[in-house]
């Protein structure tokens, strides 16, 4: 194995600790997991909670700051979150008139996670 693939394993593994870390956060605060990298054909969403009768939509990103996670989150990457959640909602029992926030998880090296609620409405 090459250095750049341990890298990018090391990587995979550290996005999906940070994924688990967030996760339980939600679930913690009474906001559990609907779904985990759930997959449409628009692309896939980290993670999705139940909030009451709504649903929040996750990007989880990790970096070694909160500052340098936050500028991970692209244009593409928002706009192929909204069509993957336009497919999920279609499995709502209101569908589309689900209540919907699409949250950023921004998650240091340390682990420290700072959630940005419907952070792609300032995008």
């Amino acid at each position: 194995m090459t250095a750049l693939q341990k890298r990018g394993q090391t990587s995979y593994h550290a996005g999906l600790a940070a994924e688990d870390i967030v996760a339980l956060q939600y679930s913690r605060t009474g906001r559990p997991m609907l779904a985990k990298r759930w997959r449409g054909s628009a692309g896939e969403i980290d993670l999705i909670a139940q909030d009451g009768d709504g649903v929040i939509f996750i990007e989880v990103k990790k970096s070694r700051s909160h500052a340098q996670a936050a500028t991970r989150l692209t244009r593409r990457q928002m706009d192929r979150i909204y069509g993957a959640g336009s497919e999920f909602l279609a499995t709502q029992p209101r569908g589309q008139l689900t209540d919907v926030r699409f949250d950023l998880a921004l998650v240091d090296e340390m682990g420290r996670v700072d959630v940005i609620e419907n952070a792609f409405m300032a995008a």
